[in-house]
């Protein structure tokens, strides 16, 4: 490599880094700290020169700078206090020390923004309903199932959110400055009747208009904006999702619906019933793809979906500095390690696919060595000519599917979402297959389709290491387990139902499997275990899974200037879910937020800066949605539940704030 093409590899990992370095300043009278230890903070400014003075006053001492945060974590709640384990709880404090030798402790709270199924204001002077549904005319979809008492549909289930701000933002109402936040509704649990309705509703997304105190750093609701997806097609089952380095908000489909057997897809009707008004006219093809939603400057916002990144159930990307390089993680059983790389930068719109091959070794023990990784080519597409193919193909227009032994050599045996499938693909059908039958296309191609429920994505620039969770460890993950080949190069010797996170290497200079230059300096080349839970005997609560480590990581984000890595859970063996900050230096992990009972956490977004203030945005989804792992918690817990979050059909949408004021990383 060149001088010149290593000083541009760099370049873009350089510039992060630089702007994550420059500590966030307030304005001169600024407000005052919270101190554990050394001097205050305050505001003040220069004295004026008095002439005749002999020489210009001396230089004012350099600002203190940000040196590290410490998180101090909570005890999970218990049924000595019901109600606690019943709501949010939040017991753990924040502490930031600076290079001058003074630190700011404090102490954590939560803040919704809102319940689901609230009325808040649409900034015209009107309500909305918070988390409503709408079909492709934007009209409410009601729910009818108890004809006394119809009502608008509302989520029950918020999930991916992004914090940000719009260049010469305004928005009436606002006194501070205006911060924006986009979240989407992965869906609603059940209707008035107690029928599940999960998949069957298309998925609002919003912009929310958000005040930001600037003497405290506190956020308030000022205008909730529902986005039109009419040009998506609407959209199908929205969960993690990631602010992109260009400013917008990178959403997600997930479970993308089988088009070889839509026929008997009942979900799938009903889907296009509430969106269209018919069973028949929503196209499988247009779902399992990548939307970006674009905030305007008036708190609106559009939806572009783009096509051409693999339709893969999709959980929550992560776009790399260099603004071209998004990895993906595959919220799937036999699901595949992805990356897409982008032909320009800023612009999802049109570039690679490609999948993971990996060596044998994989290992979850956090002492064992890294495996190495290799990068399977899948095609190269822009979004409109995928989208068009979409909208004319037929699964049966590209490969032969069958789910019984034709007894046929020109079959090829894999196994789809633990069950067995055998696949033809049809002649000159490639480019269809890769960006449409993804997950087919990518065993065909020999990748390692083996992983279970590959959840969020999230990077850490400094140290040029990506992180994945992996909810579950099991099936198709393990020797002889469900779904499993040993094609695959992924054979666990035993399963880890608590799941686990896993640390990918980044690195330039790497081939595809045919030998092609892969054009990024981001690439995973070896994975190893991070950190994972520890499956238990069923204990005194229920728990199963060590209730005082992570326990099926869910949502993933890394804060640079923290060193933290932030994870929620989405936990089938912790009564409560738990939202966890794990120093990766330090290697502490602390337990900072306890979600409501049934519930999981959701949301979650690390923002070291936005005007001078820190943001850890979060979310929970259903709570109450009891399972057996709840049955010695569920009598006791589920009155105070019903209580707190409109008989469980609420949940909330907010934020970690602290006393007296909002964190901040500078003085």
């Amino acid at each position: 490599m060149s001088d010149s093409t290593k000083a541009q590899s760099g370049a873009s990992r350089r510039h992060a880094l630089k702007l994550l370095g420059a500590a966030p300043m307030l304005p001169l009278g600024g407000v005052a700290f919270l101190t554990a230890c050394g001097g205050g903070g305050g505001g003040g400014g220069f004295l004026p020169v008095i002439p005749p003075a002999p020489a210009p006053a001396p230089a004012p001492a350099p600002a203190a700078q940000f040196k590290s945060a410490e998180f101090t974590g909570m005890a999970a709640p218990t049924l000595a206090d019901p109600a606690a384990m019943a709501t949010t709880t939040v017991g753990s404090t924040l502490k930031i020390s600076f290079d001058n030798g003074s630190s700011t402790e404090y102490r954590l709270a939560y803040q919704p923004f809102f319940l689901t199924g609230d009325l808040v204001s649409d900034g015209k002077g009107g309500k909305v309903l918070a988390g409503g549904y709408y079909d492709i005319k934007n009209q409410p979809i009601l729910d009818k199932s108890v004809p006394a008492n119809t009502r608008q549909f509302y989520s029950d289930s918020p999930d991916g959110t992004s914090l940000l701000t719009v260049p010469n933002a305004k928005v009436d109402g606002v006194k501070g400055k205006p911060v924006f936040a986009v979240v989407q509704f992965e869906y609603t649990t059940r209707d008035l009747a107690g029928n599940s309705t999960y998949g069957t509703l298309p998925s609002p997304i919003a912009v929310l208009t958000l005040d930001q105190d600037q003497a405290t750093g506190k956020l308030s609701l000022v205008k909730y904006h529902n986005v039109d997806m009419s040009s998506a097609h609407g959209l199908w089952i929205t969960c993690g999702a990631s602010l992109s380095p260009w400013g917008t908000h990178l959403s997600s489909e997930e479970y993308e619906p089988d088009a070889a057997s839509i026929s008997t897809n009942t979900m799938f009707k009903a889907y296009s019933k509430n969106v269209f008004g018919d069973e028949t006219t929503a196209n499988p093809y247009h779902y399992g793809h990548l939307p970006e939603i674009t905030v305007n400057a008036d708190g609106t916002g559009s939806v572009k979906k783009h096509y051409c990144m693999g339709r893969i159930s999709h959980e929550l990307i992560q776009v790399m500095p260099d603004m071209r390089t998004a990895i993906m993680g595959d919220d799937y059983t036999n699901g595949g390690f992805f990356m897409f790389v982008a032909d320009k930068e800023k612009d999802l719109s049109a570039g690679t696919l490609y999948v993971a091959k990996y060596d044998a070794g994989y290992s979850i023990d956090p002492a064992a060595a890294a495996t190495k990784m290799s990068w399977i080519k899948l095609g190269h597409a822009t979004s409109a000519e995928i989208e068009a193919l979409a909208n004319t193909l037929k699964a049966s227009d590209i490969m032969d599917v069958v789910y019984t032994d034709p007894s046929d050599a020109s079959y090829t045996k894999m196994f789809c979402d633990g069950a067995a499938n055998w696949v033809r693909l049809k002649p000159g059908m490639e480019k269809a297959a890769a960006f449409l039958e993804t997950h087919r296309y990518a065993n065909l191609k020999g990748a390692s389709m083996a992983f279970t429920k590959m959840e969020g994505t999230t990077v850490n620039i400094k140290d040029k290491v990506a992180y994945s969770a992996l909810q579950n460890i099991q099936d198709s993950m393990v020797s002889g387990g469900k779904g499993w080949t040993a094609a695959t190069n992924i054979a666990l010797p035993k399963k880890l139902s608590a799941g686990g996170v896993m640390a990918h290497n980044l690195a330039g200079g790497q081939k595809d499997g045919d030998g092609a230059a892969i054009v990024s300096e981001w690439v995973p080349t070896q994975t190893r275990a991070l950190i994972v839970g520890e499956d238990i005997a069923s204990d005194a609560l229920g728990n199963t899974s060590n209730p005082d480590i992570i326990g099926n990581p869910d949502n993933l984000k890394f804060s640079e200037k923290m060193r933290t890595l932030f994870i929620g859970e989405d936990s089938s063996s912790h009564v409560n879910n738990f939202l966890w900050a794990y120093n990766v230096d330090t290697k502490k992990l602390a337990r900072i937020m306890s979600i409501p009972a049934g519930g999981e956490s959701t949301g979650l977004h690390a923002v070291d800066e936005i005007n001078g203030w820190t943001y850890i945005m979060s979310n929970f989804q259903h709570p109450g949605d009891w399972g057996g792992i709840h049955s010695k918690v569920q009598a006791t817990l589920d009155p105070y539940v019903r209580a707190n979050y409109k008989e469980r059909y609420a949940a909330a949408v907010g934020y970690l704030t602290a006393d007296p004021i909002q964190p901040k990383l500078s003085k």
